[in-house]
């Protein structure tokens, strides 16, 4: 009896040290060190791609979208959008968020709606008709041919921050007569912001819709 007893205390023991060690290295000494090596070798991204203002504040992430709409009416169910700003994709609200007024989207998701499903075509038809008339000015008409996908269409995780440099381009003749600016300097700012493909094959050429409003922003004297 008493072998076994003191055998079974030494394993109880030999399993505790082992807990305990293996508590540390995985608990505590990895997890530092890999937080180490993140912000060290990778900060902004580690810090969550952090978009900053003129001011030095931080607005949002470059790796999800928000949305640029005016206040809800009494009666409305869904804000409408401020079309002084580039607007992003649609975004399918899948949940609310308090905190982040300018994006109401906190859970990630698609809609789950085939290609035939009578409610996603019909979005699709409202969304387009709206692209065309938010988007045509007095001296500029958006043709249907010239809706780009995504203007009509939200991304598989409804969070998409970008857009195509032709859907930015759409919307420069509107966002300048909003603003009091030329369409030179807007369509410039496109220009700029846009990023080609990674590393020159892969993705598409895109537009972050964020950093395009915050040089905005600070090109209309906003700030």
């Amino acid at each position: 009896m008493n072998n076994s007893a003191a055998n079974a205390g030494r394993l109880i023991w030999a399993g505790l040290r082992a807990l305990l060690v293996l508590t540390v290295i995985t608990g505590v000494l990895y997890p530092l060190a890999v937080t180490g090596i993140a912000q060290a070798a990778f900060h902004d991204k580690a810090n969550g791609s952090e978009i900053k203002d003129a001011g030095g504040e931080v607005v949002g992430s470059e790796l999800i979208g928000q949305t640029y709409n005016l206040p809800v009416k009494e009666g409305e169910e869904t804000a409408a959008p401020d079309l002084r700003w580039f607007q992003p994709r649609p975004s399918n609200g899948l949940g609310t968020n308090s905190v982040n007024t300018r994006y109401a989207l906190i859970l990630s998701g698609a809609t789950n709606r085939s290609g035939d499903n009578a409610d996603l075509i019909q979005w699709v038809k409202d969304a387009k008709a709206a692209v065309i008339k938010d988007n045509s000015t007095a001296d500029y008409k958006v043709k249907p041919s010239d809706v780009p996908a995504e203007a009509v269409t939200s991304s598989g995780s409804g969070l998409d921050p970008h857009i195509s440099p032709e859907y930015a381009k759409l919307q420069v003749h509107r966002v300048a007569e909003k603003n009091g600016l030329t369409v030179a300097q807007v369509a410039g700012l496109v220009t700029d912001h846009t990023d080609d493909r990674i590393l020159g094959f892969i993705g598409e050429p895109r537009v972050n819709v964020l950093q395009l409003n915050i040089a905005l922003e600070q090109l209309a004297g906003k700030g």
